[in-house]
């Protein structure tokens, strides 16, 4: 069954381009340009990916993906201008799993999307895998669950990705490239502020008294520790 992808941009020459791209590569696309249609469409269907322009009529890129986060964990890729990088920030803080700047080749955007599918495709498809733990936070990968202090963490699919890759690798040093390597799949010229906002997004959720969750080790990386 061919992957759904929608996408969401209001030039109508760079979407059709897209469009027909992603099509020859076997993707279902549905194309809209209007942000609160895109937010209606995203809402309302069931997609394998999102990709998302920042500048767009009706409601932006940054806060369509804040609402579409709020209710779903459908993988996003955000579409930013070069210069844009509080756009970036801003769109991953919102929660989206990763970003492509335009102008950009064809190949890298279809290599992303790749890249993002397997990693929801791996996550669904594993094996069932034992419980994480680490002080009082617990992993349950077979249901995908988070747990801390006995409470429920809704994480994003990245976040997820991100902090199971940490505490998998507890009390080992894991650095910036590996982290980029294992949790967006790919090697590429994303800054590495990209790993920094997440690991600043998991902090917020694991707040607590004692000893904090996730130490920065600088100019190497992030480690979780017993």
């Amino acid at each position: 069954m061919n992957k759904r992808i929608l996408l969401v941009e209001d030039e109508k020459n760079i979407a059709r381009f897209i469009e027909l791209e992603l099509k020859y590569e076997q993707f279902d696309v549905t194309v809209t340009h209007d942000g609160r249609e895109g937010l209606s469409k995203a809402l309302e269907n069931k997609f394998d990916c999102i990709l998302l322009d920042v500048m767009l009529p009706g409601l932006n890129g940054i806060e369509v993906c804040r609402r579409i986060r709020a209710q779903l964990n459908v993988p996003i890729i955000l579409i930013t201008a070069r210069d844009a990088v509080m756009d970036r920030v801003a769109g991953l803080d919102a929660g989206a799993d990763d970003y492509i700047v335009k102008p950009f080749a064809i190949e890298e955007l279809l290599a992303r999307i790749r890249s993002i599918l397997r990693r929801v495709g791996n996550t669904e498809n594993q094996e069932v895998a034992e419980t994480i733990q680490v002080r009082d936070l617990i992993i349950k990968p077979q249901s995908y669950e988070v747990y801390f202090e006995n409470n429920k963490l809704e994480l994003t699919k990245t976040e997820y990705d991100l902090l199971k890759l940490l505490c998998e690798n507890k009390n080992r040093v894991c650095e910036r490239d590996m982290i980029l390597q294992s949790v967006w799949g790919y090697s590429s010229e994303v800054e590495t502020n990209v790993v920094d906002v997440y690991i600043r997004h998991l902090r917020s959720k694991l707040k607590t008294q004692y000893e904090p969750y996730i130490e920065t080790v600088r100019g190497v990386g992030y480690v979780v520790r017993e």
